[in-house]
């Protein structure tokens, strides 16, 4: 049976794609005078917000342009990034199930307990593993591999949602039950080079298929 449900954050549990977007844009024109475009951002992602700081900015005031990095996503937080009633209820009848439940995300734990606080998030999950805590970031399953041995659990035990390419990878490579979702106005992958074990274009969906997936016990690949 289904033990475990983990789920990567940015544009999957919470729309913070634009908040990100905007910290970023911020950083790249006060410090390189450059203006970066969402799809560029996309492609920079992998490494934590630090991490695609270091690796892309030009000028070498790192630690100066993270720290601009943060402000910005915090000022900016509650107005870009709204509730979501679905994403919420969804967590907290996954709780009352019984599941537990993790984050397995390429952001800085910084930034993700900004975001857990401002969405009222804070005491959901069971394990949190961000770009802080792995060597190597999706599409290596080094992550989602830590989430299940921290929640002691076989990977034939969890599923696995994000809405990125490098999320499906990860998953597969963890021999977990991969889902890709496409249910927020902001996500990250239009179409899969692979394509998940399944695929949701909204929460109720994914509700109403749940049971059968516990039913079904689904096999590690």
């Amino acid at each position: 049976m289904i033990k475990a449900i983990i789920f990567d954050f940015d544009g999957t549990l919470a729309d913070t794609l634009p908040i990100c977007f905007y910290a970023f844009q911020a950083v790249f024109k006060e410090f390189d005078n450059i203006e970066v475009t969402s799809d560029e951002i996309k492609a920079m992602f992998g490494p934590s917000e630090t991490g695609i700081i270091r690796e892309n900015l030009i000028d070498s005031n790192h630690d100066q342009a993270i720290e601009l990095y943060y402000e910005k996503y915090s000022e900016k937080h509650r107005e870009l990034v709204l509730d979501n009633e679905k994403i919420n209820d969804l967590l907290l009848q996954l709780k009352r199930e019984g599941y537990k439940l993790g984050i397995v995300t390429g952001k800085a734990r910084r930034s993700l307990l900004i975001s857990l606080e401002c969405l009222n998030m804070n005491d959901l999950f069971d394990v949190i593993i961000t770009g802080d805590d792995v060597d190597t970031p999706k599409p290596h399953p080094e992550g989602i591999n830590k989430a299940l041995e921290h929640l002691n659990i076989k990977n034939s035990e969890a599923v696995f949602l994000g809405d990125s390419e490098a999320d499906i990878l990860a998953g597969f490579q963890a021999k977990v039950h991969t889902i890709g979702v496409q249910w927020l106005p902001n996500y990250q992958t239009l179409e899969f080079s692979v394509q998940p074990d399944q695929m949701f274009s909204s929460v109720d969906e994914f509700i109403q298929h749940l049971q059968t997936i516990g039913m079904n016990n689904c096999e590690s690949k």
